[in-house]
């Protein structure tokens, strides 16, 4: 199977280094273009290979790891799915500037933590996110952990539990498949609609839990 990544910051990054750590092959993308990407992929190795953004998206199973605030100008841009895998591992908050004024906004209860929730109007993220990839077979994952962590799937003599949600049984079937392969514990919250909310940074009742299968 075929993987792109979309997004190359901390998230897109540290995925595509625990995938590379198993040897699997992935292409990788961001909105500055191939070039920009050459000191990644050379320190992750051979198996990460620069692209663009369509490139990327016209893989087998595609993982979109964006700022929320991009996502909707990115899919815009995209080939039709066709029915293939896409993973939302989005999460629908802003990031604050290091010593910006709003990191001291008193009304903002995340802001010492550098990031603000965005309203959604009472919808949940991935819900948002399955309107704007129409003919994807979407999964939630890899977006409720620090995308720091991510590049260590297997740590203190176990595997990272890793939550993943969706509505087409096939499509969570491979992703599944995948995230064992990584190294990962993977644990089925059901349908999008109910593990999506569970999952979702910043409020979700899962959000940052680390836990560790022994």
């Amino acid at each position: 199977m075929k993987i792109g990544i979309i997004g190359s910051g901390a998230l897109g990054s540290n995925i595509a280094r625990a995938i590379a750590k198993k040897g699997l092959s992935a292409l990788i993308a961001n909105k500055s273009g191939p070039a920009s990407l050459s000191n990644l992929v050379k320190e992750i190795g051979p198996s990460i290979t620069a692209a663009t953004i369509q490139e990327a998206a016209s893989a087998d199973l595609v993982i979109i790891a964006v700022p929320w605030e991009a996502l909707e100008e990115l899919t815009s841009q995209l080939p039709t799915w066709n029915n293939r895998i896409v993973i939302d591992a989005t999460n629908p908050v802003l990031f604050l500037a290091p010593n910006s004024p709003e990191r001291q906004d008193a009304t903002n209860p995340l802001a010492a933590y550098g990031i603000k929730a965005i309203d959604l109007g009472g919808r949940h993220s991935s819900s948002l996110f399955r309107d704007l990839t129409p003919g994807a077979r979407v999964v939630k994952t890899f977006n409720h952990l620090d995308a720091n962590v991510l590049s260590e799937p297997q740590i203190s003599g176990g595997q990272r539990t890793l939550f993943f949600a969706g509505d087409d049984v096939s499509a969570k079937a491979e992703v599944r498949k995948l995230l064992e392969v990584i190294g990962y514990f993977p644990v089925d919250l059901g349908a999008l609609d109910v593990g999506g909310p569970l999952m979702e940074l910043p409020f979700g009742a899962l959000a940052m839990n680390n836990f560790i299968k022994i």
